[in-house]
This record gives C-alpha cells, sequence and structure tokens, in this order.
C-alpha cells in the first residue's frame, strides 16, 4: 500500500529517502506526551504540522521541534492535503470519527488514537472507507508495546506457563480527587471515563494475548466526590479459547495490585509495576539506547507453589517496552507495503467488548457476544 493509493490528487508520493510528512492534530496528553515524540524519532517519518488551537501549546510544539508548523484548526490543516502523507488523530475521542472521516476523504492514511469511535459499528465503517479508498487506517494502541506485555507474549510463545487459565491485568492510580476536564466529564458524547480510555488498554491487551471473547461482565462505579462518570471498573471477560480475563481499571486504588498476574497449568507469571516509558516521555527523555529498560529489582516472577514475602519463583527479565515499534511499523506499512500494525476491525473487536461491559453494567448481566 502506498500512502497515495487513491483519493485526492496531490503531489507526487515521497521516495523512499523522503520522510513521510505527518500532520499531528491535538496537542494535549496524547499529542504532546506520546505521539510527537515517537513520530519524530522514527526514521521515515517528519513531523510537519501540529493542529492546536491554544496558543501556549503551540509555542511548546515549535519551541519542542524546529521548523515545525503550528495551525489553529484541522481545517487548515486538511487545506493542505496535497503537501501531507499522513494524519494523526489524537484529539478528545468525540472528534475522532469525524476527524478520521475527513481525512480519508481527502485520500490521507490515518492513525487514530484509542479508542478510535465510541461504537464498534463508528469503527467498523471507518474500516470500510479506508478499504474503499485503499487507505491506511491505523489505531494508537502503544500498551502493545509495554515491557510486561511483550515479556508475557514471549512467555506464552516458549510455553513457559503451560495452559493459560486466568489472566488478571490491572491498570490502577489513586487519584482521589477528579482532575476534570472531557476524560471525567459525564457527558456521554465526551466518551470519557476508565471503562473507555484505560479499559480500552486492558482489554486489547487481553484479546490480543487470548483471543475473542464470548462472555463480558462488568461493575463500573462513580467513587470520587464531584466524580462524573466511572473511576472504578472491573470486566470479567470469557474467551472462546476458555481463558477467563479478570481486568482492572481504577483511580481510586489506595493500594495497587499487581500489573499482570498470570495463572497457567505449568506456571504463573506475576508483575507489579507500570512500563517506564510514559514516564519517561513525559520528562522529556527520547528513545535511544537503552530505551524501555527496567532495573533488576522491578522484574516479574515465574513459577509455581507458595510465594514467600519476596515473592516466589524465579525472576524473569523484562524485555524492553517498545513504543517506537508502532510508528516504525506504521512507515514500513506506507512505504513498503508492510502490516497495520493495529487495525480498525481489531479496535471495533476492543469496542465490542467495552459496550458489552457498558450494558453488563448497567443491567447487572453477563453479557454473551
Amino acid at each position: 500500500m502506498t500512502p497515495h493509493a487513491t483519493g485526492a490528487p496531490r503531489a507526487a508520493a515521497p521516495s523512499p529517502h523522503t520522510p513521510l510528512r505527518v500532520g499531528l492534530i491535538g496537542y494535549g496528553l496524547a499529542g504532546s506526551v506520546f505521539h510527537a515524540p515517537l513520530i519524530a524519532a522514527t526514521e521515515g517519518l517528519a513531523l510537519d504540522t501540529v493542529v492546536t488551537s491554544n496558543p501556549e501549546r503551540q509555542k511548546q510544539a515549535r519551541d519542542a521541534y524546529p521548523g515545525l508548523r503550528t495551525v489553529s484548526g484541522a481545517g487548515e490543516l486538511f487545506d493542505r492535503a496535497d503537501e501531507l502523507d499522513l494524519v494523526v488523530v489524537a484529539s478528545p475521542n468525540k472528534t475522532h470519527v469525524p476527524l478520521a472521516t475527513t481525512a480519508l476523504e481527502a485520500g490521507l492514511p490515518v492513525v487514530v488514537d484509542k479508542p478510535v469511535a465510541g461504537t464498534a459499528a463508528e469503527a467498523r465503517a471507518l474500516a470500510s472507507l479506508a478499504d474503499e479508498r485503499g487507505l491506511l487506517l491505523s489505531v494508537f494502541q502503544n500498551r502493545r508495546w509495554d515491557n510486561d506485555f511483550l515479556t508475557l507474549r514471549r512467555l506464552l510463545a516458549d510455553g513457559e506457563l503451560g495452559d493459560v487459565w486466568r489472566f488478571e491485568s490491572r491498570f490502577e492510580r489513586w487519584r482521589p480527587r477528579p482532575k476534570g476536564g472531557w476524560r471525567e466529564s459525564g457527558d456521554p458524547a465526551e466518551i470519557g471515563g476508565l471503562l473507555y480510555d484505560l479499559g480500552s488498554h486492558v482489554v486489547d491487551q487481553a484479546l490480543v494475548l487470548f483471543g475473542p471473547a464470548v462472555s463480558v461482565y462488568a461493575e463500573t462505579d462513580v467513587r470520587r466526590p464531584g466524580a462524573e462518570t466511572d473511576d472504578d471498573t472491573f470486566l470479567a471477560v470469557t474467551h472462546a479459547s476458555g481463558v477467563r480475563s479478570h481486568l482492572y481499571v481504577s483511580a481510586t486504588a489506595a493500594q495497587l495490585g499487581p500489573r499482570m498476574r498470570v495463572l497457567g497449568s505449568r506456571a504463573g507469571y506475576v508483575k507489579y509495576g507500570l512500563d517506564p516509558q510514559e514516564a519517561a516521555l513525559r520528562e522529556g527523555l527520547r528513545p535511544g539506547p537503552g530505551w524501555g529498560e527496567e532495573p533488576e529489582e522491578l522484574w516479574g516472577r515465574v513459577g509455581s507453589g507458595e510465594s514467600p514475602p519476596t515473592g516466589g519463583g524465579r525472576p524473569e527479565r523484562t524485555l524492553p517496552g517498545a513504543y517506537p515499534a508502532y510508528y516504525a511499523a506504521v512507515a514500513e506499512a506506507l512505504i513498503h507495503g508492510g502490516p497495520n500494525p493495529v487495525t480498525a476491525l481489531e479496535a471495533a473487536a476492543a469496542l465490542d467488548v467495552l459496550e458489552a461491559a457498558r450494558r453488563s453494567a448497567r443491567d447487572g448481566v453477563a453479557v454473551t457476544l
């Protein structure tokens, strides 16, 4: 697939030696901390334009990336569609579908931050549009390149755990007071709340690891004074493979549980602590030698039987986290026709689970998919 397979007429596609020009819509947390640094660090991509209406963020972007253009609205970006090769949508959730649609209709490949849409039907409609236009539509699911997830995939591939029976995954925080903003808004149009925010990550990981879901049970609660949407959520997912996933996302966890606990017929894997890449990006660090590594004292453990206070089993070296691999794969897909690293149809399958979880929590029943 080339970056300009179909769509509006434009300048000739860059040669393999000319970086693809990227327009980034949104320069909040997602745009400034995740997308912009990773795009800038990727061979074959060049961050060309950032869209943000905030003058302070415009200045921050230009200071961070000399030569960058900034514009106040997406319309200004699409007016120059013939000068771009890829659009990245990192704006608030409610804008994902309309902006991705506009980009595809302008003949531009698109990366959309998770969740790609509010419903699985919308995600599948976007996938159909991209197929009709012959354009890449990819979803940014960076947690597929977390260190613990990569380590667990290797353990599973090597058969270290035997047949997995139960997968426990926690993405917990201690934030006793709401921060406000659209992510914590109670307006359904904003597609806020932890179910669609952190839940998008843990559900996607579970489906990648253990295959399609056949039933979902969920509990969603609004715990904190002044909170408007779910801030403490649990999902029980039964996979067609027979594995059961117990997934927790919370802003109200005064004591954090293990990030992952995986129980199999031969052994279990327990891992505490979050992948270090987000913290590094927030501190302004950029991918380079040693990126994604964590110290030995944070490694998980593999084994069976009783666990003493220091942890049972053997220490298992954590593979380095690899967020840069996502945009490297996007560049490979656009320039050389490589595979899409995360398809919209995969994202739609995760949205099926999230929608089922919402119905389950509302009605107090398990939902069959």
